[in-house]
């Protein structure tokens, strides 16, 4: 059997949520992070996941790492679901950086020391903490709960004519790349993808502001533009380093934290209380319904690519 055998077949199907979330629950039971997989296992596919709390699973139970905020069940684990590689080892943590990647921090290993010579499969999720994206969130909402009109949140990060934030992402893109390159250099017969990220809030820009989702209304916009801007960066440092950019953020539309529970892949920032109730667990990320999702999404683009 070729190691992308069942990649390939699951372009050829549809990855079902209810079909994935048994494999994910058998994953769960498991709960094992760094594994080799047993009978079912594709000869060949050794993968290794790295990045931030978008593929660590953040705020999903059962926790595995709670120093990482690695959930059990999150995107590499529903691609390793999929796929039953040889072997398998995420070392996604929360708040991690380019900076991550190369240099042990907060007591974790660097994580491009989990690649190993003859690792043929790495996915990315990478770039959200460079620029500083949980700061905006958290100071856009502060700023909507005093100022629900307008944009205040986009006028503190004003300067000039320019954008704060944005300005660092000019300052950091090109570590994107460069993380490609040092994943190549670590396992040369690497496939290697970076993952975008999902739609968090409404592709149209229009205000959704509840007591959940405490943004001003002009801030919507802003918010949305700068995930898309992100987002086209690392699809531009994708294809300048050889690797594949995976979007997440177009199957995702019309799945952010302002449609209903039925509907949303990402969670509100806040309880159904709202900011009273605290901060909601997996607050601006994909809930189980997203990871499953964006899982399939993955999955089905590799399959695309290596066939």
């Amino acid at each position: 059997m070729s190691p992308y055998t069942r990649l390939r077949t699951v372009r050829r199907a549809t990855v079902t949520a209810s079909a994935v979330l048994g494999a994910c629950a058998a994953l769960v039971i498991a709960g094992t992070g760094a594994a080799s997989a047993g009978s079912g296992a594709v000869p060949g596919i050794r993968y290794v996941a790295l990045g931030d709390s978008f593929a660590s699973g953040y705020g999903i139970t059962p926790v595995q790492d709670a120093g990482c905020g690695r959930g059990a069940t999150n995107y590499p684990s529903v691609l390793r679901a999929v796929a039953q590689p040889q072997s398998y080892q995420n070392v996604a943590c929360s708040g991690a950086t380019t900076r991550s990647i190369w240099n042990a921090e907060g007591g974790e290993p660097k994580q491009i020391s989990a690649l190993k010579k003859d690792t043929n499969l790495v996915t990315v999720t990478i770039g959200g903490n460079d620029i500083g994206f949980t700061e905006l969130v958290t100071t856009c909402a502060t700023l909507g709960l005093r100022q629900p009109t307008g944009d205040p949140c986009r006028q503190t990060y004003k300067e000039g004519t320019a954008d704060k934030i944005l300005t660092r992402l000019d300052a950091v893109k090109s570590r994107f790349a460069d993380v490609v390159t040092d994943v190549k250099r670590k396992s040369p017969e690497a496939t290697v993808a970076l993952v975008g990220y999902p739609s968090l809030l409404p592709d149209s820009g229009k205000s959704c502001r509840s007591a959940q989702v405490p943004f001003a209304d002009g801030d919507f916009q802003y918010l949305r533009n700068i995930t898309v801007r992100l987002n086209r960066v690392l699809a531009e440092q994708a294809r300048k380093a050889g690797a594949l950019y995976i979007d997440t953020y177009t199957p995702s539309i019309g799945h952010d934290m302002c449609q209903s529970k039925k509907q949303r892949w990402i969670e509100p920032l806040f309880t159904e209380k709202g900011p009273s109730g605290g901060i909601a667990p997996a607050a601006a990320h994909p809930n189980l319904p997203g990871i499953i999702s964006l899982g399939g999404t993955v999955s089905q683009a590799l399959a695309k690519h290596m066939n």
